[in-house]
């Protein structure tokens, strides 16, 4: 019998196109936003009807449908949920990226996985979860979340063109908000082989549940088998074997795998039937994690860049960025067309700022980044490696945080960021310049001769950092705003000072005595 769903509209918006996955929790379709030109997204029904409900349910639907598009944009492991709504069923459902790529359950059943591929993606759904845990603003309070239903088959394996293999935490549409004065957290949610002796128990869940769950798919991560059996699939009978039963042991379930015993001691921690006997945070697990490619792989650096920003909004930077040699800073001639054509603007005080404003240069307008320092800063940034990124944010308002880093050792890091309201003219203008040009100008104006900029130098940004920049463009000019600009400001600051080491220290780990435009 054909779906009587296919072809069907919602809101006049999203046309449904195939059924692409069934579960406890509802069907999911992919379909186009017709909205959008048919962009592909992935529609997902909740089993749940709110036709006889109250309307406090649907009041916490759409909360929890704003919480998981505001945890989406923080961390790229994490499936980015983009709309919500509830169809003229009463049927609540939720519109997310549309992804190509296996479940980790298809993935694993496949083939056991390699230590460093079990490492990388171990860490990749810690980050994500940490992201998660650590919590996001709701109504002016910081709530952690929880996922509760850990398990394979809700992590997505994809091929991303810029990393390589990326894992994705999929439902965090039934995570629930940890608030004391609710009581809808209180039941059983979950699936059975994988929850934790409290969530058997229906107790109130933090973190740690997760890290149950955790150990028992890293367990099967590694081995392909379970570490807990119960003897039959019912209730009664999973609540004994997580209450009672030992996990089985590494050589047991696999004995010709050579697992070292650092990461048998870790997955065994996270299998603790105690909540307190197990790691306290996923921070904690991926400290081990760390140690142990360390350990097992000392000739191969931890490549922290890879990840650097999905515990934050944004898109990370590309796992082995292209470093190219250019042109140190240098004297501009007198007569150069940049200096003899750009002058410091009126409105804008003498000051150390940074801000952007296209120039004409031969008959073409490019992208520039004006800066005003002491002229004994400038000099001091003759020589120097440079890096860019880029960090957005779509909620509550479109924001984006341009970075640029001038770095040498003698002088350090000058750090020169700039926020970028995407939902005004001057924003969408510069951004749609980055993208169409490739590369900017630093113009260097000196505090002490303010009227002409004497110093250039050139940045180029990386072809998937272009891409991503158009993409952004593209959505905030159709996202609806909801809040002032500067909630989104300060979210992007307090990413913006986490990623600061991680950036100092790519830096710091490249030869600095040349010139070098390193695009993150």
């Amino acid at each position: 019998m054909s779906d009587p769903n296919i072809g069907r509209f919602l809101g006049n918006r999203y046309q449904l196109q195939e059924l692409i996955g069934t579960g406890a929790m509802g069907k999911v379709y992919r379909a186009k936003d017709v909205l959008l030109g048919g962009v592909p997204v992935a529609i997902k029904f909740l089993a749940l009807s709110m036709q006889n409900e109250k309307m406090r349910l649907q009041e916490r639907f759409e909360r929890e449908a704003k919480t998981c598009a505001l945890l989406g944009q923080k961390s790229i492991h994490i499936v980015r949920v983009m709309d919500y709504g509830v169809d003229e069923h009463k049927t609540p459902f939720y519109v997310m990226e549309y992804l190509q790529g296996h479940s980790l359950n298809q993935v694993i059943r496949q083939k056991h996985l390699s230590l460093p591929r079990f490492v990388s993606m171990a860490r990749q759904i810690c980050l994500g979860l940490k992201c998660a845990h650590d919590g996001i603003p709701v109504d002016g309070s910081v709530y952690p979340i929880i996922h509760r239903d850990i398990k394979p088959s809700n992590m997505l394996v994809i091929q991303d063109a810029s990393f390589g293999e990326l894992v994705k935490i999929l439902d965090f549409g039934i995570a629930k908000l940890l608030q004391t004065n609710g009581d809808h957290t209180k039941f059983y949610l979950g699936t059975l082989a994988y929850s934790s002796p409290e969530q058997m128990d229906g107790k109130e869940l933090d973190n740690r549940s997760d890290i149950y769950s955790l150990g028992v798919m890293m367990f099967e991560m590694l081995t392909g088998k379970m570490p807990l059996v119960a003897p039959t699939h019912s209730f009664g009978a999973w609540y004994k074997t997580h209450h009672q039963q030992p996990p089985r042991n590494f050589s047991e379930v696999a004995p010709s795998l050579v697992i070292p015993k650092e990461v048998e001691n870790l997955v065994m921690s996270c299998l603790a039937k105690k909540a307190k006997d197990r790691p306290q945070s996923i921070s904690d697990i991926l400290q081990n994690l760390e140690n142990i490619e360390r350990q097992h792989h000392p000739t191969r650096p931890i490549q922290h860049e890879h990840y650097q920003h999905t515990n934050t909004i944004t898109i990370p930077s590309e796992p082995k960025p292209k470093t190219k040699v250019n042109l140190p800073l240098q004297l501009a001639p007198a007569k150069h067309e940049i200096t003899s054509t750009t002058s410091w603007p009126q409105n804008k005080p003498i000051a150390d700022i940074v801000f952007p404003q296209p120039i004409n240069v031969s008959g073409e307008v490019v992208p520039a980044l004006w800066v005003m320092l002491s002229q004994q800063e400038i000099l001091q940034r003759f020589v120097c490696s440079r890096y860019n990124q880029f960090l957005f944010i779509t909620a509550p308002h479109p924001m984006l945080l341009w970075i640029t880093v001038l770095y040498n050792r003698k002088h350090g890091a000058k750090w020169l960021p700039y926020y970028l309201d995407l939902k005004t003219s001057l924003g969408q203008d510069i951004i749609s310049l980055l993208f169409q040009v490739g590369y900017y100008r630093l113009l260097f104006f000196a505090r002490e001769s303010p009227n002409h900029s004497s110093h250039f130098l050139m940045a180029s940004i990386a072809t998937a950092q272009r891409h991503r920049l158009q993409q952004w463009l593209t959505a905030a000019k159709t996202f609806t705003c909801t809040a002032d600009p500067q909630l989104s400001k300060n979210l992007l600051k307090q990413e913006y000072e986490k990623i600061k080491p991680q950036i100092l220290a790519k830096l710091e780990a490249i030869d600095t005595d040349s010139a070098f435009d390193i695009s993150g």
